[in-house]
């Protein structure tokens, strides 16, 4: 099939430097390079530059950072997502919009093709495709590293060498990083032999537990419908309040996860990741649920987080499934309003402290001194009739 012009996938670093370059030489059409600006710390005029220099016919750069936070990371909060018990899925939430963007800019740009730089192995590919086809099935995907032959470093820097593509003299890193709003992840190298404890020095967004202040960090996180909204009663945008959150988990050196994980293409892969105003987000947000969701719901709700969860990494965001468990998830959070206190600590997020007008916790009920509104003796009817089953079993035994 004859491709008329492609938008790629495009950071500026060496991998997708490469594959612009070898797109325009092996397809002989335009290429159009897109990057996305979801919270990375990155020169984007640099990007721009080494995108024309290296043959673009244009480079568009997308502000998706408010995008991100607003309808991707606050509706998987809503949901508590969590992969495997750990992973709050900082990558797996970005790439769906990354595609989303890319998908939407081919048809401003009249192209007929789209490209990414995930290799052969990883989850990203599958996350990138399945976004493309769900979104735009017309358009042919082309994913250089399952079909070229530039299948190692060496491969990659000869060709940049013998095409002009500027290349940094630094030391190279012993992992590979990816930085968004949400999260920086680590991986491959030295991290692939999960028995080494990862360098101190990797760490860009906390600081060690050990070196965290030893005086508490207090603050107050407020919510509505389940977004959080507020920080120590200061209204924030999403962009804002998640950069704030950031900076207070890191400086306190909460959010630092080591694990190993399972990936949808099959293999396992141990990650390190950094997600302090993630995981500041999610602690708040499950504590507050505790005195205003309904004991039934919280628990239908919380048997379907894996699943939930799962889509996410698995890269059906824009599934019909997603947006069903989206709508059931949201449902759950009306009452979800109100504020919790968190004790910041060397690396631990403590809530001690919660209040809500939609509360469900009345001390009148709950409390040990004497009251007038629950009968003691009520319990025992209680007691006898769900012990009947066990007690039917009893005597079937003696029998």
């Amino acid at each position: 099939m004859s491709v008329n012009k492609i938008v790629l996938a495009y950071s500026g670093g060496l991998d997708t430097s490469v594959i612009l370059k070898w797109l325009i030489e092996e397809y002989g059409c335009p290429v159009v390079a897109f990057a996305a600006d979801v919270g990375q710390h990155e020169d984007w005029e640099a990007v721009r530059q080494k995108g024309m220099a290296t043959g673009a016919e244009k480079v568009i750069i997308s502000d998706l950072r408010e995008e991100f936070v607003r309808d991707f990371i606050f509706p998987a909060f809503r949901a508590n997502a969590i992969y495997e018990g750990s992973y709050l899925l900082g990558t797996s939430l970005a790439r769906p919009l990354i595609a989303r963007e890319q998908v939407r800019i081919a048809g401003a740009e009249n192209a007929g093709a789209v490209s990414h730089g995930a290799t052969g192995k990883g989850n990203d590919q599958v996350r990138f495709e399945l976004a493309y086809l769900a979104l735009n099935p017309g358009l042919e995907i082309i994913a250089p590293w399952r079909i070229w032959d530039l299948d190692s470093r060496g491969k990659l820097l000869a060709f940049a060498k013998e095409h002009d593509i500027p290349v940094p003299v630094t030391k190279e890193k012993p992992y590979s990083s990816d930085e968004n709003l949400l999260h920086i992840s680590f991986e491959g190298g030295i991290l692939e032999n999960p028995w080494n404890e990862p360098e101190e020095d990797m760490f860009k967004l906390s600081v060690s537990p050990e070196k965290a202040p030893d005086k508490p960090t207090y603050m107050e996180l407020s919510f509505e419908q389940g977004t959080p909204v507020a920080i120590d009663g200061e209204r924030l945008g999403p962009v804002a309040l998640l950069t704030r959150l950031n900076r207070l988990g890191g400086d306190n050196g909460i959010g630092r996860l080591d694990m190993v994980e399972n990936r949808f293409v099959g293999m396992k892969s141990r990650g390190v990741y950094e997600t302090p105003g993630g995981t500041i987000l999610r602690t708040a947000h499950r504590d507050l649920e505790t005195i205003t969701m309904d004991r039934e719901v919280l628990r239908i709700r919380d048997s379907l987080v894996p699943r939930y969860s799962e889509l996410i990494y698995n890269g059906f965001w824009f599934s019909p499934e997603m947006a069903l468990l989206q709508k059931t998830m949201d449902e759950t959070q009306h009452p979800v309003n109100g504020t919790v206190r968190l004790k910041l600590y060397k690396g631990n997020c403590i809530p001690v402290g919660r209040k809500s007008d939609n509360s469900l916790y009345h001390e009148s009920f709950a409390t040990f001194e004497e009251d007038e509104v629950y009968n003691q003796a009520d319990a025992t009817g209680f007691i006898k009739l769900n012990s009947l089953r066990l007690q039917i079993q009893a005597l079937s035994r003696k029998k």
